[in-house]
């Protein structure tokens, strides 16, 4: 049988697809939604201030300019990173799974890094010397049999997964853009780590990491992984929101034992009270992955979430009804409401809803929460 023709979007899509990720409100989720309901980027651009205002938006909706996306791939090519699209052959393929994945990432390094089963390594940046120790022998043991190192290039246990797998294979995921990078101090670590693996940031080039775009590393983390392994996790600490990650993602979770009298170690044993796999060496994790999922080398995802858009866009976008967006509106309040329960309600059909969900979306007046639940928020007003 004929292999399928590969994918890949112009250099006028890429730029487009540029545009929309880097427009106000528009996540991964959104970004999917305006492309199926739109035909195409340049369709969905053109709608966005329309949308936004049917949601309810107190003032225009910001586009991303062409000079800032200008700006943005000049910046890239200097620093020698490249953009790759959802469903592009270069794009992760574990990490096209997942219901969140980034319509863009920005890579630096090796794309074959990325088409490789990978474990996550992620622990307490206020690691122990024992942490730290059994985090180098787990990712040298896991590297020689065959795996990928992911982590977020935080100190302490992320930074030493990442070092003892510089020989195999080390993926780092920014929290910020590559023009700024996080911690600084872990910069010659990067230089090194993409000889022979990658970095890669779904966040603008110059993007200064924020407090709340550390969870958004994490899921990326977890879904470019069949499983991660938290090592040392104090309760409430990112590498547990990690492993909420990965348990959503349908990834294995594992954790490492501590002493119950470290505080370091308390996150990590009530995953194991959870349901977590125990682990005391490489050889305990490669031998539940070698049953739950592809082994280790490339291997091929499922179909893609979203397919590349062809050269030709077609607006297909529909006018909703007033009365549908004020039906949902009515119907939703501050408490999160599953979304097909809230179809059920308001007796929208699913495409209706969908396009009413993202209008509000795109006004900036609706969360989503998980278990695929919607909540309002007050009215945008101002800046």
């Amino acid at each position: 049988m004929a292999n399928k023709p590969e994918l890949r979007l112009t250099d006028q899509q890429r730029f487009d697809w540029l545009r929309l990720v880097r427009s106000e409100n528009v996540g991964p989720r959104t970004f999917r939604a305006l492309i199926t309901n739109c035909g195409g980027a340049r369709a969905a651009l053109n709608a966005l201030p329309d949308l936004a205002r049917r949601g309810g938006a107190g003032r225009p909706i910001r586009v991303a300019s062409n000079e800032e996306i200008e700006k943005e791939l000049i910046a890239a090519r200097k620093l020698g990173v490249r953009f790759v699209a959802l469903g592009e052959p270069d794009y992760p393929p574990a990490l096209q799974e997942i219901y969140s994945a980034p319509p863009i990432l920005a890579l630096r390094g090796r794309a074959e890094a990325l088409r490789k089963a990978a474990v996550a390594i992620v622990g307490s940046r206020n690691a122990s010397a024992a942490g730290l120790t059994f985090a180098d022998r787990l990712a040298r043991g896991l590297g020689h049999a065959g795996y990928v190192i992911v982590s977020g290039l935080a100190r302490g246990i992320d930074q030493r997964a990442h070092l003892a797998s510089l020989e195999t294979c080390a993926v780092g995921v920014l929290a910020g853009g590559h023009a700024k990078p996080y911690p600084s101090d872990a910069v010659p670590l990067m230089e090194r780590m993409v000889e022979s693996g990658a970095l890669v940031s779904e966040m603008p080039i110059e993007w200064e990491p924020r407090g709340r775009d550390f969870p958004r590393r994490n899921r990326i983390v977890s879904g470019l992984a069949l499983g991660i392994v938290v090592v040392e996790a104090a309760r409430g600490s990112g590498s547990l929101i990690t492993a909420r990650f990965a348990l959503e993602q349908n990834r294995q979770v594992f954790a490492v034992p501590g002493s119950p009298l470290d505080e370091r170690c308390r996150g990590g044993n009530q995953l194991i009270r959870q349901g977590a796999i125990l682990v005391e060496s490489a050889a305990d994790v490669n031998e539940q992955l070698s049953g739950f999922g592809p082994p280790p080398g490339p291997f091929e995802a499922p179909t893609p979430i979203l397919h590349v858009e062809g050269p030709e866009e077609s607006n297909t976008l529909e006018e909703l009804p007033v009365s549908a967006i004020s039906e949902v509106e009515r119907r939703l309040g501050p408490s999160p409401v599953p979304v097909d329960e809230l179809g059920r309600q308001c007796q929208l059909s699913p495409p209706f809803l969908r396009m009413t969900l993202l209008e509000l979306e795109l006004a900036g007046r609706l969360q989503w929460h998980p278990g695929n639940r919607v909540s309002l928020l007050a009215s945008a007003g101002g800046d």
